[in-house]
């Protein structure tokens, strides 16, 4: 019982066809999915403009905007005098913000900017929000000034049209610290504890199209609404499905656990820039801005004016594109949907086994051994990574997310594909080519029930292309004539070839080639999926050519090692074409620290292997010299580095120690922006109280790796200091390390600032100046 599900007299050419559909398939989704056609300034007054929004970009979002700065208040000066001059009405919120992690406490003074506009006949609110401040590294154009520019245009678009539901932008602060401002506008502001509708937008890249990829609890209603409103609905229930199971976060975070229900927005391509100095108006993509721009407007129209109470609903909805349609469904079709699939591949095997074409135990060997090549997929991709990392080292400090990496994406595409194909080869003879074709079919079917049980919103991509691969093969078996067949089974793979490859588009653009092996993986399983087409140029397993010794034997032979080359060619073009410039620059980490006490100075890199500039600093990995507690990590260079005179200086004085509470008063000194405590026992809980506002305590769990174990920081800190609270683990004496810290090192003697071909890495102690004293308690 070995045999193909078809066979076709042309094989060559069936092949070729189905291979052409799928390509335009693949090429379809691609198109479908790109971002708007920027309008020009000159665009009607009721339309957003991205040329409009673009003159916002360039008046406050040229300079890094960190919390606390002064370029922060520079920029919250312009949109407070924009909206303003709009007429709305405008607060400035004033609050401190805390967020925990493992072993860490976050605190800052953030400003949020709140401006409303009242209702004619209010059902509730509609909350817009984005994040004006930057990552100190960069100006922060995309993440997340084009948002905060799209605000201010969809407010003059607007314009005096009556809306039915109360409006509110919330431009927050200190996001790049852990969501500090969105945390304390929920915690505080009266409109924040009053609930709404949630539109928030964010970006971690700085092109593409604008993506629907979080929503809160039960959305099914707005996400009704978002696909009749939006102009061109981008993203789909997977990734939002699968958000919710990482620990990222953005303002979307607390506001929905304060029981705004909400949509969340985000474009990610070219994510080499973010975080750095590349988060530029020279990078950003002006389809981009009008698309999140576009949806912004008109989904402020559509809530402005809709019943809000009747969009609640008690369920989540599955949503996708597929023909450049967007498709809902209620999550009650989840289960039905993946049993359904799980029903035509069981289908199919028993009309095959009837057809005498497999057995069921070649089919249980088949469906078993369908694990190898996806676990060899993903074993490839992150092998490959590691190549990468050991070839060029500076890969390391971008985090998978490199500017031209898409010739090392199709090196993991082709790995995925060959891995299968070797699986499929080695074993077709002995298993037949229909029991491998049906029995690939098993892992993405057993994939669709188990998302359906872990995360529903993401069944329907596994679930609707096994549905139609294994219909398309049944109709293949029962129409009973070739080219008939061949088309059932090219048009049955055409959802799997859109709604995959899609899914590793956004999976590689997401998480970089770091971790590959999630795109790699979702390759292969799109392979699986296309093995019948496989069968369609190959001849029955087993039947003889007849020229077995013949001259055409060797160059036979060849193919396969040829096709394996393919790997290292797109490995060496890759190299070749990725390399660093000023248009497209590598990082590099480098710190200056100076414990006042001993008065010693040192450069400090994170780099694994730093660039000739940085080496020019940072000499060897001695790490003796910097000030106790200071130093995170076991790969660190340093450099004996210039004192300065009177730097900005950390001051801590205990007011109180009572058992394993300790009460001290902080303060960073003049210039400084932030203060850094690293303490020598863990912490457990921390309380921070400045003037003109509530005091906020946070729960602590856990330690720091690779350095002390509690760490307390305070971004924005107010020239008067704050009073800090601590419960500190255990130890009558505790050494607490305070870290001034301002921002840049041009104040360092000597400092040569960077070539255009560097740009300071995203890790957040890095391109700053520290000042560090050492205290017992």
């Amino acid at each position: 019982m070995i045999g193909k599900l078809i066979d076709v007299p042309r094989r060559a050419v069936a092949g070729l066809c189905a291979a052409l559909v799928l390509a335009c398939a693949v090429l379809l989704a691609a198109m479908t999915d790109s971002t708007m056609q920027p309008l020009p300034a000159s665009a009607p007054s009721g339309e957003f403009s991205a040329a409009r929004a673009r003159t916002h970009l360039e008046r406050f979002a040229t300079e890094p905007r960190p919390i606390g700065g002064a370029a922060a208040e520079r920029a919250r000066n312009y949109l407070v005098a924009q909206l303003r001059a709009a007429g709305l009405d405008v607060e400035v919120q004033r609050a401190v913000g805390a967020n925990a992690s493992t072993g860490l406490a976050s605190f800052g003074l953030v400003r949020n900017i709140v401006a409303t506009r009242r209702g004619d006949d209010p059902t509730g609110t509609v909350v817009i929000a984005a994040h004006y401040d930057s990552a100190a590294m960069g100006p922060g154009v995309s993440d997340d000034a084009a948002a905060v520019a799209a605000m201010l245009e969809t407010v003059r678009a607007l314009g005096d049209a009556p809306l039915r539901n109360d409006l509110v932008l919330l431009m927050s602060d200190g996001e790049e610290d852990g969501v500090l401002g969105a945390q304390a506008f929920a915690r505080e502001h009266p409109l924040g504890r009053a609930g709404g509708v949630l539109l928030n937008w964010e970006a971690r890249g700085v092109s593409g199209p604008s993506l629907l990829f979080e929503t809160s609890r039960d959305s099914a209603g707005l996400v009704e609404a978002y696909a009749s409103a939006a102009p061109r609905p981008r993203g789909d229930s997977t990734m939002a499905a699968l958000y919710r199971l990482l620990p990222n976060n953005t303002d979307f975070t607390p506001l929905t656990a304060a029981g705004f229900q909400g949509l969340n927005f985000a474009y990610i391509e070219r994510s080499s820039h973010y975080h750095t100095a590349g988060d530029s108006l020279a990078n950003l993509d002006p389809g981009s801005l009008q698309h999140h721009g576009s949806t912004m407007l008109a989904l402020t129209r559509a809530l402005g004016a809709a019943d809000l109470p009747a969009l609640r609903t008690d369920h989540d909805a599955t949503y996708f594109r597929l023909f450049g349609v967007l498709i809902t469904y209620p999550d009650a079709l989840v289960w039905p949907l993946a049993g359904l699939a799980v029903a035509a591949v069981a289908g199919l095997a028993v009309v095959a086994r009837r057809r005498r074409l497999l057995s069921v135990p070649r089919l249980v060997v088949a469906a078993v051994s369908g694990l190898v090549p996806l676990v060899v997929s993903a074993l490839l991709a992150q092998g490959l990574w590691e190549l990468l990392v050991a070839w060029r080292p500076a890969y390391d400090g971008m985090g998978g997310l490199l500017h031209r990496p898409d010739a090392f994406r199709a090196a993991v595409v082709a790995q995925s594909g060959l891995a299968v194909l070797a699986w499929y080869l080695l074993l077709r003879r002995r298993l037949g080519s229909a029991a491998l074709a049906v029995g690939g079919l098993a892992w993405p079917a057993a994939l669709g029930v188990l998302c359906a049980a872990v995360a529903p919103g993401a069944s329907f991509v596994f679930a609707v292309p096994v549905l139609f691969c294994a219909l398309g093969g049944l109709v293949a078996l029962l129409v009973g004539r070739p080219l008939a067949g061949a088309a059932a089974l090219t048009l049955g793979a055409v959802p799997a070839a859109m709604l995959l490859s899609g899914l590793a588009r956004v999976v590689l653009d997401g998480m970089g080639l770091a971790l590959g092996g999630a795109a790699a993986l979702v390759t292969a399983l799109l392979a699986l999926l296309l093995l019948p087409l496989a069968e369609l140029p190959l001849r029955e397993p087993g039947r003889s050519t007849g020229r077995r010794y013949g001259r055409g034997a060797p160059v036979r032979g060849l193919r396969p090692a040829l096709t394996v080359l393919i790997v290292p060619v797109l490995i060496a073009a890759g190299l070749a074409d990725d390399r660093f410039d000023a248009r497209n620059p590598g990082r590099t980490h480098l710190a200056y620290v100076m414990d006042a006490g001993t008065r010693t100075a040192s450069w400090v890199s994170a780099d694994p292997q730093p660039p000739a500039w940085t080496r020019r600093y940072v000499t060897a990995r001695d790490t003796t010299a910097l000030p106790p507690g200071y130093a995170r990590g076991t790969t660190l260079w340093t450099g004996p580095a210039p004192r300065m005179d009177r730097p900005a200086e950390p001051r801590l004085t205990v007011l109180r120690r009572d058992g394993e509470t300790i009460e001290l008063r902080v303060s960073a000194g003049r210039a400084a922006r932030s203060l850094t405590l690293r303490i020598e026992r863990p912490i457990t809980e921390a309380t921070a109280v400045t003037a003109g506002a509530a005091p906020v305590t946070v729960r602590v769990a856990g330690a720091r790796a690779n350095t002390w174990p509690g760490e307390v920081r305070f971004r924005g800190l107010p020239d008067a200091g704050a009073r800090i609270t601590l419960r500190v683990q255990g130890a009558d004496q505790v050494r607490i390390t305070a870290i001034a810290e301002t921002d840049g090192l041009a104040a360092v003697p000597g400092f040569v600032p960077r070539p255009p071909e560097l740009v300071p890495a995203t890790r957040e102690d890095g391109e700053l100046i520290a000042i560090t004293r050492t205290y017992v308690v």
